[in-house]
């Protein structure tokens, strides 16, 4: 009776305490709802008021929109308000591949010329003999000077089949010339570039995780392995800024079995909460995989990364990723509006968030923060290998490939590989295949004559340090104390700028051969030319030759300086699995 008496009294407490809980979120809600109410209450009243009695008249459309962007700027980057106007390029960006228009990339000059940067093979533009290097002047009688490539690119859009009137100043001839263009349907695969490399090594290159992502992988291993069985698989994900979360999923249940947790969402909201686990029996789960990343690799290219690391089924090759671990959902908003919120940070199969920067606190010119060092997290693989949370994912092995140089890079910026690629190409009917093509010493010659026809100037980083020091030195007003001393360095420092151009030959001339040999042979003759040379790739394909097969076991096995992968160079927080 008294064991009775107890369990009443101890269902009873428990009742209370769910009502009390109850009560309690109720209130928290109810009190959450108020402050949102009274808030849009006084920004509705303040944004009538501005509008309707300002002593010049606003534009009240224009007004609301910086209110919106300058709200959301105040969180991350990633969340945003997408007008009814955008929406086709927004699902373009994050959701589908396809659009109609004419199948090339454009942009825009410093003088405000608008001008075809590439051309897809196969489609509209590629038809009708456009060119890369080709002026658009005008579009259905509407010029395009100084028009941004956002309304370009919208003007040059519409209904497959439908007629745009193009007028062009060609490249070769420079002489003006009128194009009608049929759009075509535009289809921009997820997957760029599939090839088999020397040692039955299949690589695919991945550029973003838009609808059908994990599809076109499935399709792309599937062709190889029915041509003859591959002894490993390269993914490269290198400059894949990501996409839709659940194609990621899908492609890392290809490589391992069904069942396994591959990542979960954790928000402020419970629905925001979900874990994904593979469904589906994988394609090639024995298959030997490396996956490629660099410092542009982000979101659902770190998931995936992240997610083979953690269970030791792929050997991770490149640079450190990107960091972004932040989860983002779309709502509809009124009037075919839409915005692009975070919801969630996701977290890998170890249970680590790669986050990097922390928007709730930024320094004081309003810069989110790095995570410190001392505060990052030790976490564990499947067979123990030491992983870290809050700075992207750290490869297993790291290939360094080189930054182009301060003049290689201007010479890039300035268009001039780009127009000196197109002069080539009008004055060369063929080239080599993209893979062997070289140009001569008499070739690059003829590109420091075209540089010098143009007055090609540029800014080194030893010449901007330079300028630095001497501006410290007039300030400390110790100028005339070594003034000569200052202009014995600045000869040499010009010296050996002018220099750059010989100094760096080897590498100036491989940007120009790739650009040359994307005018023949398109985007696919780039990654023709460049797999050859790419030390990230020789790499991979080193480390899956079956003869190296046993570092590939040592390195998801965790052996000697395979153990520990990232650590931070100070005194990370404690060990800590979530």
């Amino acid at each position: 009776m008294k064991g009775l008496k107890n369990s009443v009294k101890m269902k009873g407490a428990v009742a209370v305490l769910s009502v009390c809980l109850l009560v309690s979120a109720f209130t928290i809600v109810q009190d959450e709802l108020f402050e949102i109410g009274k808030n849009l209450e006084v920004f509705s009243a303040l944004y009538r008021q501005v509008s309707l009695n300002y002593v010049e008249k606003v534009n009240s459309e224009s007004l609301m929109r910086i209110g919106i962007d300058a709200m959301l700027d105040d969180l991350d980057p990633y969340t945003e308000f997408v007008p009814e106007a955008d929406l086709e390029d927004f699902r373009l960006k994050y959701v589908n591949t396809e659009y109609s228009g004419l199948g090339a990339r454009i942009l825009t000059t410093e003088n405000g010329n608008v001008l075809i940067a590439e051309i897809f093979e196969g489609y509209a533009a590629h038809k009708v003999g456009l060119h890369v290097g080709d002026e658009i002047v005008r579009i259905d009688d509407e010029l395009v000077e100084g028009k941004d490539v956002a309304e370009i690119s919208h003007l040059l859009k519409g209904d497959a089949g439908s007629i745009v009137h193009l007028q062009i100043k060609d490249s070769k001839s420079v002489q003006l010339k009128d194009v009608p263009v049929a759009r075509d349907k535009i289809t921009q695969p997820n997957v760029s570039y599939v090839k088999r490399l020397n040692g039955n090594i299949g690589y695919i290159k991945l550029d973003k995780f838009l609808t059908g992502a994990a599809e076109e992988v499935k399709r792309a291993v599937i062709t190889m392995q029915r041509e003859n069985l591959l002894n490993g698989l390269i993914l490269d994900l290198r400059d894949n800024g990501g996409g839709i979360l659940q194609e990621s999923v899908r492609i890392v249940n290809l490589f391992v079995n069904q069942g396994e947790e591959v990542v979960t969402q954790r928000g402020q909201r419970l629905d925001n909460e979900f874990s994904y686990v593979t469904n589906q029996s994988p394609l090639a789960p024995h298959l030997p995989l490396v996956i490629l990343i660099n410092e542009h690799s982000a979101s659902a290219s770190e998931i995936v990364a992240g997610a083979l690391q953690d269970m030791d089924r792929a050997v991770i090759i490149g640079k450190r990723s990107f960091g972004k671990g932040l989860v983002q959902q779309t709502y509809r908003l009124p009037y075919n509006n839409m915005v692009k919120i975070t919801v969630a940070k996701y977290y890998t199969p170890s249970g680590r968030c790669i986050q990097a920067l922390d928007y709730t606190h930024k320094d004081s010119i309003g810069r989110a923060i790095r995570l410190d060092d001392s505060l990052i997290a030790e976490f564990t693989t499947k067979k123990g290998r030491k992983v870290y949370d809050g700075n992207g994912i750290s490869p297993d092995v790291e290939v360094n490939s080189d930054r182009l140089r301060t003049v290689v890079q201007e010479l890039t910026r300035k268009l001039l590989i780009a127009d000196y690629a197109t002069n080539y190409y009008n004055k060369h009917a063929s080239i080599k295949d993209p893979g062997q093509f070289q140009l001569s010493d008499d070739d690059y010659e003829d590109f420091l004559n075209y540089l010098s026809d143009r007055k090609f100037t540029f800014s080194s980083k030893s010449e901007q340090a330079f300028d630095h020091l001497k501006l410290a030195v007039e300030e400390d007003g110790l100028m005339k104390e070594i003034d000569e001393d200052i202009r014995s360095l600045n000869t040499k420092v010009l010296a050996i700028k002018n220099k750059d151009l010989r100094i760096y030959k080897d590498e100036i001339k491989t940007q120009l051969e790739k650009e040359i040999v994307s005018r023949y042979y398109f985007e696919k003759g780039k990654y023709e030319f460049s797999g050859k040379r790419d030390q990230v790739i020789l790499k991979a394909q080193h480390v899956l030759l079956p003869e190296n097969n046993l570092v590939y076991k040592d390195i998801l096995s965790g052996r000697g300086a395979y153990h520990i992968i990232g650590k931070p160079k100070i005194h990370f927080a404690s060990s800590q699995q979530e």
